[in-house]
Parts: C-alpha cells; structure tokens; sequence
C-alpha cells in the first residue's frame, strides 16, 4: 500500500484550503480498504472533499476514496435499479443517467461531489432529494471491517440529514449506494419557480429530463460560484424551520419575508433571505467572504484559511440570532 507523507489537500477540497495531511492514501477498491482496516482504523475519510471546511492539518491517516464504477443491476418495464462505487463523481453520474434515459435525478444537477457522501447529506435541490431514489446503501463497519448494507428506511434520511450525520457517524465507510430511476414515464418535478420561468424563457413546453438538467445547470451557473474558480462548498447553511409563532412575529416586522410552509405548526424560512438582510450578502474579508449573487455561499477568494472562513460562519450566526432570533445551522462539516 502507498502511503504518502505531508501531502496537501488543497487540490482534494472544494474549498481549496491548503491544508496537510501527515500521511494520505488512495483507496480504490473495497478489498484495498479491507487490507487497510485490518493495519488501521483511526481514518479521516475524504471522497469529493465538496461539504467540508478543513481548518487545521490532519494528523490521522487520509484516506482518499476513489473507488469507481457504475452496474445495472436489474431493470424492469419502467425502472433501472443501479449500483453506483462511492468514488463516482455525482454530477458526472447524473449526465450518464440522462444519457441512458433514466430519470429522478435531473434536478440534483451540478451538485459537488461524489456518490459516497450523497446519502450522508440527503442532498436535495429544486424540489427534489436524492433519498426519494436510493434503495440501498453499502458500507464498511469500521469496527468488524464486514461489509453491510442500509435500506432506504434504515438511512432514517430527512432534510440534509440521514443516520449517517447521526448514529452512525464515524462507524461506517460508504463504498456504494443503490438507485432505482425511471425509464419512461418520467416523474418531472418541475414546480420550482426558478425552473418554470428558465424553461418558459427557453420556450419549453413538454420537456425531457435533459431539459430539466439544463434548466438547473443554468440556474445554478448563474447564482453559484465554480468551485475551479472560487473556493466553496455550495450552500453553507440549512434554511431554518421555525415556529408559525416567531414567524407571525417576524412577519409583521419583515413583510417581505419568504417563506415555506413545512407543517401546521412550522415555516421553513430561506437562510440566504435572513444573511442578504443582515448585511453580509457579498462582503470581502481579505481572501474570504460571502458571495456577491448568493448569500447561503462562503466563499476564499484564494489563499484563505479555514479557521477565518469558520470565524465568519460564526459571526454570521451570532447576528441572525440577535436579528432574529433563529440559530442558523451549519450545513457544512467543519474539521475543527
């Protein structure tokens, strides 16, 4: 096995922090990280590096997943059930799912990342999340090094969260996640405002899950920063769900607020919407800051530290609290 010694991860995290690892190694299959497990089990795990902020140098081992491959395990009249290897990355497999016609991922387009750590964020986008899709999920215990497997159920997913962010923290290495799209008949989910009116502007009537695709691409395009070009994670922050009570009160002070309704009793409110009023929509600190179009983005400019980006994280949620009352979330895993 290579291990390598004081390697930087400034090129394996979308936040381009330039960070050291005491000691890294690529994995690519499930037997190789078998072999590992039996020699290590203290791990820092890094597949598409896109929902971390590292701010400080690793001392445990870094272990790189980049394990690839993509089968189609069975496919009936208007479904596909897929197995996807952990190191594939999401945007990559999302374009070769359009390509072969299977749909109910279109609109999770352009997400960083890979497939590995899909399921540890339920990642969602325009009206869509990425557990309304997985049958399974497949992974290494730790602790027995044996190899088992989640059901949709057990993944206990909910908004940006499933057992693996909870319970199973630490315990478990995704090597693959399971998939069932359609083949026809496509489920489009095109209610989201931003899609209508990009669609509309495209002159789209009856449109494909390539059209969704690129309505999203295009969206995102225009509100996110690349992270080739800036450093980011996508959005930093959950949006909050808060009380009918303290959104009522909100309300009458802030009419123009946003809102979503979640249950009887709660509103979800978009954190972007409570950042932009606080005043840190676009602010440049040095080499970090919050991005100009999009104010859930924080961004490095260049040569920024984790630790100054995480001190701006705080900052932000001390002032939403004392604004308004909201304790704003990180949706971001900050290696502190």
């Amino acid at each position: 096995m290579n291990i390598q010694q004081n390697i930087s991860l400034k090129k394996y995290n979308t936040f381009g922090i330039d960070v050291n690892a005491e000691r890294f190694i690529s994995i690519s299959s499930v037997y190789e990280l078998q072999e590992l497990l039996k020699q290590e089990k203290d791990l820092f795990l890094l597949s598409g590096g896109s929902n971390m902020l590292l701010t400080k140098d690793i001392k445990n081992l870094v272990v790189h997943l980049n394990i690839k491959g993509i089968s189609i395990d069975r496919e009936h009249d208007n479904s596909v059930h897929l197995t996807v290897n952990a190191g594939e990355n999401w945007h990559d497999f999302v374009l070769w799912a359009i390509e072969q016609g299977y749909g109910g991922i279109e609109n999770l387009s352009l997400i960083p990342g890979n497939v590995g750590t899909c399921p540890i964020q339920n990642i969602g986008a325009y009206g869509v999340e990425v557990k309304d899709t997985i049958t399974k999920v497949e992974a290494i215990e730790i602790a027995t090094n044996k190899l088992v497997s989640f059901s949709n159920e057990e993944c206990s997913f909910g908004y940006r969260n499933s057992i693996f962010k909870n319970d199973a923290k630490g315990k478990y290495i995704i090597t693959s996640v399971c998939f069932e799209l359609s083949k026809h008949n496509h489920n489009l989910n095109t209610s989201y405002g931003a899609i209508e009116k990009e669609l509309t502007d495209q002159n789209i009537t009856n449109p494909t899950i390539k059209d969704v695709s690129n309505a999203v691409i295009a969206i995102r395009q225009s509100k996110l920063p690349d992270p080739k070009e800036i450093g980011n994670s996508g959005s930093f922050f959950k949006n909050p769900v808060i009380s009918i009570e303290l959104f009522n009160e909100l309300k009458s002070k802030y009419p123009t607020i946003p809102s979503y309704p979640v249950s009887d009793s709660e509103i979800k409110v978009p954190a972007g919407w409570l950042i932009e009023q606080s005043g840190f929509k676009g602010k440049r600190f040095g080499d970090y800051g919050v991005h100009e179009k999009q104010a859930l983005v924080l961004v490095n400019y260049g040569d920024a530290s984790g630790e100054e980006i995480f001190k701006l994280a705080q900052k932000i949620q001390q002032t939403i609290k004392e604004n308004f009352k909201i304790d704003l979330e990180i949706e971001v895993n900050v290696i502190a």
